[in-house]
């Protein structure tokens, strides 16, 4: 791993908290995701099962975590399995975890860390014993991949060797701890986001007409490799000119163009703890007074939004006030007649045209991470702002976003050192 080890206090609470969630003699079974393939004998890049990390700190491929606070003996309360190395294994993929960096890891002692081809030999020791038994599934609202994972597999298997024992779902209790982050994992997303600031501030004095979009997603892989990032907490934006309308644009091969603006929505993750910024800077240097106008409405329903991060409040309204702020500033615009606002379907606001998606998202371990929109908003979440204003017939996109945590008197704005404001932007890019 490239960045500092961390504290096992977190992932010790984590577990605690996590026990305190579940039902008497329950079981907890969490694997480690698989290392997708490409073609031939290729793979992707190993990023670990969220929860598992979450739970462990074990950034390590073939690892399983076992939980049962309640069972009778306590050498079997937490068992962690891993990878089994070798010197074949050494010399061609590198160092893996031992036992002993295992516990100073995870803070669950040696004699309860196993190798993961021990596994079926130890579980049969835990799964009698217990009432119910806990596994894991994608529950993200958003996810639609069709591809079977490590998780889907396993709870198909355990099925079948266990056919009398009642499953429960893992995922809404982890909803609910993840969403609101302990200090440490605050700290990591500082991190992540002061690296993201400094990739940021890098391009202001980079960009300029002839560039190309994929020097400057470059130029942020440099900076965010150096800096101990594992690089992008997601698939870099960086749009120019009518690209940035498209709100998924990930090509990233176009040539910046003098008077276009680029829509970079990019950042940087940390010790799996990821960032997510949006800027819009001109290419040239200098706003016109056409983008200078959609970005100052942006920026205001962006501060307005902001503001209303707080505790209390809950996900559908929130968005409900962020759309009629939106409203306001795109009549202003002349892009909405108020009279035409005024009658429209509430149920299909006019301002979608050019605001078509959501103004905030959890933000942690996962870029768009887990919680449940139907809960108010508590101290200790973290969200992204993000207003953004999309004009496809003046092949103009503007989007801002920072990444918010709320707290008991308020919220606290992550970015906040991050350029913003108009003339700060020009006069960096003018130095």
């Amino acid at each position: 791993m490239r960045y500092n080890q961390l504290s096992n206090e977190l992932f010790v609470r984590n577990r605690n908290r996590l026990a305190a969630l579940l039902k008497p003699k329950s079981l907890v079974v969490l694997n480690a995701n698989d290392i997708m393939p490409t073609n031939a004998d290729g793979s992707m890049g190993f990023r670990q099962n969220t929860d598992l990390f979450y739970l462990s700190g074990v950034d390590q491929e073939e690892t399983r975590l076992v939980l049962f606070p309640d069972h009778p003996d306590e050498k079997y309360r937490e068992l962690l399995f891993l990878r089994e190395s070798s010197e074949l294994i050494e010399i061609w993929e590198g160092h893996k975890l031992t036992k002993e960096e295992a516990e100073q890891l995870t803070g669950i002692p040696q004699s309860q860390i196993y190798w993961t081809h021990q596994f079926e030999t130890v579980f049969v020791n835990l799964v009698f014993e217990a009432e119910q038994v806990y596994l894991s599934t994608n529950e993200h609202t958003r996810n639609s991949s069709e591809v079977e994972t490590r998780e889907s597999r396993y709870i198909r298997e355990f099925k079948e060797k266990y056919p009398l024992h009642r499953l429960e779902r893992l995922a809404p209790l982890m909803h609910n701890l993840r969403a609101i982050k302990q200090p440490e994992e605050v700290e990591l997303l500082k991190e992540a986001v002061r690296i993201t600031e400094d990739g940021f501030r890098r391009l202001l004095k980079f960009v300029k007409p002839g560039v190309w979009e994929y020097e400057i997603e470059a130029e942020l892989a440099h900076e965010y490799i150096r800096q101990r990032s594992r690089g992008f907490a997601y698939q870099p934006i960086i749009a120019t000119g009518a690209n940035a309308c498209v709100l998924h644009y990930l090509e990233n091969s176009m040539e910046c163009k003098a008077g276009e603006v680029i829509l970079l929505d990019v950042a940087a993750e940390y010790a799996n703890y990821n960032a997510d910024l949006t800027r819009t800077i001109p290419v040239s240097g200098r706003f016109t007074q056409r983008q200078k106008d959609v970005y100052s409405a942006v920026l205001r329903v962006m501060k307005e939004a902001t503001a209303m991060l707080v505790p209390g409040n809950i996900w559908d309204e929130y968005h409900k006030e962020v759309g009629k702020i939106m409203e306001s500033e795109l009549i202003g615009l002349g892009l909405l007649k108020k009279h035409e606002v005024e009658a429209q379907n509430p149920n299909a606001p006019l301002y979608k045209k050019y605001f078509m998606h959501g103004t905030s998202h959890f933000l942690g371990l996962d870029v768009h991470d887990v919680g449940n929109k139907y809960r108010r908003f508590e101290a200790g979440m973290v969200f992204t702002c993000e207003p953004g204003i999309y004009i496809r017939e003046e092949g103009l996109g503007i989007r801002l976003e920072n990444n918010i945590v709320i707290t008991e008197n308020g919220n606290i704005d992550l970015m906040a050192s991050t350029p913003v404001e108009i003339e700060e932007i020009e006069d960096l890019m003018n130095e």
